[in-house]
């Protein structure tokens, strides 16, 4: 079974910046990929990012230019840098593996503005 907890949430001004991780039970390599959904309230799930197993990064077109995908392979991590965050962006993320699936709890990203 699959386990993921994602960790890095909080409240922030709108401009500012947060750090989301995700960190796997297993090796990311075991996965076809990671994908890092949102959802706020009342709202349905939006697809945030995803990363495959080559490390090939999609974003939505919403938050292009300011979040980035990346990985510590030896840490079973993926990070999501989210920077210039807008109120729009405020919800619960999670991440969810393809190919073995899991998906975490969520942490809570709030946004003032």
């Amino acid at each position: 079974q699959v386990r993921l907890v994602e960790s890095g949430g909080g409240t922030v001004q709108a401009g500012g910046s947060l750090r989301l991780s995700c960190t796997a039970s297993e090796s990311l390599l075991n996965f076809l990929g990671v994908v890092w959904f949102r959802r706020a309230d009342g709202k349905e799930r939006q697809l945030v990012a995803s990363m495959n197993r080559t490390a090939k990064t999609l974003y939505r077109d919403s938050v292009k230019g300011r979040f980035t995908l990346s990985r510590d392979i030896a840490k079973n991590t993926v990070y999501l840098q989210m920077d210039n965050l807008k109120p729009e962006d405020s919800g619960l993320y999670y991440c969810v593996t393809t190919g073995r699936e899991g998906r975490g709890q969520g942490t809570q990203v709030t946004v003032s503005s």
